[in-house]
């Protein structure tokens, strides 16, 4: 799939989950991105976004939460489909944004690329459910569906690379951190869970 093509399907039925970026996406999100304030460029830890966003949904089951994850960077820390799955935070999808290379690093082929099975993974792991998608009408016919949950959810998106990418993100994880923090702040007490 075109990788801002996939982006887009995304945005375009994003509301006011927080988005947990991670590499790539971290550069190419924020150009169909809506709600840049509920973004959240995580840099300097590659294979750790995931636990950040473990961390975010369970602290505020409350609200909605999308990690933008990197095959490279999963890979990393496979670790944390287990304890996502062990969690079972209602309130999380995982996406990978599956490029099968380290487009921030060179352009290297992930190890395993084409062959490793994140769906598969995540199921084994106690995901309630798990997705790949490879066609961009595809994923926007059968999204809604999945965004229904029952969560958490992995959504594996098998995007072209686009090459080797540098690149700094609009705002640094910090900058994002306090904006969220603050959005969280001035949501009404006893708001409903989960509110579009």
């Amino acid at each position: 799939m075109d990788p801002l093509a996939a982006l887009g399907v995304l945005a375009a039925v994003r509301t006011n989950e927080i988005v947990v970026l991670h590499e790539a996406n971290r550069l190419d999100w924020p150009q169909v991105s809506g709600r840049p304030e509920l973004d959240i460029p995580f840099v300097g830890a590659m294979g750790k976004a995931s636990s950040f966003g473990l961390g975010l949904a369970l602290a505020r089951p409350d609200q909605r939460v999308w990690v933008m994850d990197g095959d490279g960077a999963l890979l990393m820390n496979l670790g944390t489909l287990v304890t996502i799955g062990d969690a079972a935070p209602a309130n999380l999808v995982h996406f990978v944004y599956n490029n099968a290379a380290y487009d921030m690093t060179g352009g290297q082929p992930t190890p395993g690329a084409g062959v490793v099975d994140f769906a598969a993974a995540a199921l084994a792991c106690g995901y309630r459910r798990a997705f790949t998608f490879s066609d961009v009408a595809e994923l926007g016919a059968r999204l809604a569906a999945v965004l229904a949950g029952p969560h958490p959810t992995l959504v594996d998106l098998n995007v072209a690379s686009l090459g080797r990418r540098t690149g700094r993100a609009p705002r640094t994880t910090l900058q994002a951190y306090n904006d969220v923090k603050s959005y969280l702040a001035r949501l009404p007490v006893g708001a409903p869970v989960f509110p579009r």
